[in-house]
């Protein structure tokens, strides 16, 4: 069974939800709209028990989500906007890591800004060997808007996460790999659909039940290892309007805009 919609489209097949970002021809950017469908369908599909995983990804193989959508976020000027973009995408975020069983990102291409953020709202994350991931804000003159700052400190310690974020180091599949940024990698001569499914097969074969013991369980480990989430988002999120409103960010998002439209 398949819906589909402009933006984000669901399929569902033995259990295995797939939801995939339908913006191949911009590389997926996350937009309002994005944010909200996204909100939707893992809100929506949280209440059906018959739902064993979850796979996330971008439509085409060149891009998982490229970031924040810079043509609708330009204009963003003040305080109020900032912070609703921000806390938008959180809620979307959100409804992704509280899924009651696993899911995974599947990284079909680049994971950058934004797009790495959405990777790590996932459980897990499987890419493609082209695939390349990097949390890029600072690039932006601005820092990390959806829980993705929060996510990486916790997974890879503060020391490594800062050095991600400050560098904007954007990695190639294997380098991610090996630090325990992503979970697996399919082979250069490999086929992605094929080492994909080899890596979902053990996970899709539990029954839902099963699925969600393990999923809380998961989930109780990675909130309790960050009790102060609540305030660690406020500060994300306080931070993030400080700089998205400072003129350094204007200037580098209209170097971008404007290099995109030469």
């Amino acid at each position: 069974m398949a819906e589909a919609s402009d933006l984000v489209a669901t399929a569902i097949d033995d259990g295995v939800l797939t939801v995939t970002i339908n913006r191949p021809e911009q590389r997926n950017p996350l937009n309002f709209a994005v944010h909200r469908a996204l909100r939707d369908v893992f809100t929506k599909w949280a209440e059906n028990a018959t739902v064993r995983a979850v796979i996330l990804t971008g439509a085409g193989d060149k891009a998982f989500a490229s970031g924040g959508d810079l043509k609708e976020f330009d204009a963003l000027r003040d305080d109020e906007g900032a912070r609703g973009m921000s806390d938008l995408g959180r809620s979307a975020f959100d409804a992704i890591r509280n899924f009651p069983v696993p899911t995974i990102a599947r990284i079909n291409g680049l994971a950058l800004g934004g797009g790495a953020e959405l990777s790590m709202a996932c459980d897990m994350r499987f890419a493609a060997a082209h695939a390349r991931i990097g949390f890029i804000q600072s690039q932006l003159a601005i820092s990390t808007a959806w829980g993705g700052g929060v996510d990486v400190m916790a997974l890879l310690g503060w020391s490594r996460g800062l050095r991600l974020l400050a560098r904007a180091e954007v990695l190639d599949a294997q380098e991610a790999e090996r630090i325990g940024l992503i979970d697996g990698v399919a082979d250069p001569d490999e086929d992605f659909d094929a080492a994909f499914e080899a890596f979902m097969e053990p996970i899709c074969k539990h029954p839902p039940q099963v699925a969600r013991a393990l999923k809380s369980l998961a989930h109780t480990a990675r909130m309790k290892s960050n009790l102060d989430r609540r305030e660690k988002d406020a500060l994300e999120t306080q931070h993030l309007v400080n700089v998205w409103l400072h003129d350094d960010h204007w200037q580098a998002a209209d170097a971008i805009l404007n290099r995109k439209k030469k």
